[in-house]
């Protein structure tokens, strides 16, 4: 089974995953989740898609995930994978067709260096935009913003290839890319205005079939966050 609706408290539990898929809870509007999403999709995984409703999460969901975070795994054996480079990692390893992580350990620990970096940079998605809400100056986190971008530009610019990991797209690349699809909704595309080949990156990634699967339009994510900011998450916005 697959819902686009989310399921809430009091919503029956779902039947077992079927034999040959596996099942994600997700949340459509999730970055986190989106990474998953676009594993699944790259890979051509047979997979089905659970909403969960994160402001009322069902027990059923609890008992699986008792920190209650999407994305969430599950196999045909009842087996639970979370956090979303874990579940990641977890389908390139499992569905080896198409691998998204390069074979040499090195590879791996170079992405892995790469993400950790990332990781410090996604609080400003949130920061800069709660900051001008609150009327406060963010010009400050701004200039940082820009400066982390400098740094992704110039790994760009010293690899000399399209992508973060070669010149076709391996994990690092969909690991990075839900917040940079969400840069307009955040008002922060100026951010990239002196990034070119960072540009070029978004650009690409855009243009890539597992990218355009899990996106939503512009108009969709902003009715969205307008209700999140307003303490009301409207998840099934659109449907």
């Amino acid at each position: 089974m697959s819902t686009e609706k989310c399921l809430a408290k009091g919503s029956a539990a779902p039947g077992p995953v079927a034999q040959g898929h596996i099942r994600l809870y997700s949340m459509r509007f999730c970055p986190f989740a989106q990474r998953t999403r676009l594993v699944l999709n790259a890979k051509g995984i047979k997979h089905d898609i659970i909403n969960i409703n994160l402001k009322d999460k069902p027990d059923w969901f609890l008992e699986r995930n008792p920190l209650g975070l999407v994305p969430t795994l599950e196999t045909t054996t009842g087996e639970v994978i979370y956090e979303s480079p874990i579940t990641c990692e977890y389908l390139d390893e499992v569905y080896p067709e198409k691998k998204l992580l390069p074979s040499s350990p090195f590879g791996k620990a170079q992405q892995k260096m790469m993400l950790e970096h990332f990781s410090k940079i996604t609080p400003y998605f949130y920061k800069i935009p709660m900051g001008r809400r609150k009327g406060e100056d963010v010009s400050g986190l701004e200039d940082e913003l820009k400066q982390k971008f400098a740094k992704l530009n110039e790994d760009l610019v010293n690899k000399k290839t399209k992508f973060f990991g070669g010149d076709s797209i391996t994990m690092i690349d969909y690991m990075m890319w839900p917040w940079f699809e969400r840069l307009e909704i955040f008002e922060l595309q100026i951010c990239l205005d002196d990034t070119p080949e960072l540009k070029k990156w978004s650009e690409c990634m855009s243009e890539d079939p597992a990218v355009k699967a899990t996106m939503h339009s512009l108009d969709t994510y902003k009715a969205f966050y307008k209700t999140y900011v307003e303490g009301k998450p409207n998840y099934d916005y659109g449907l």
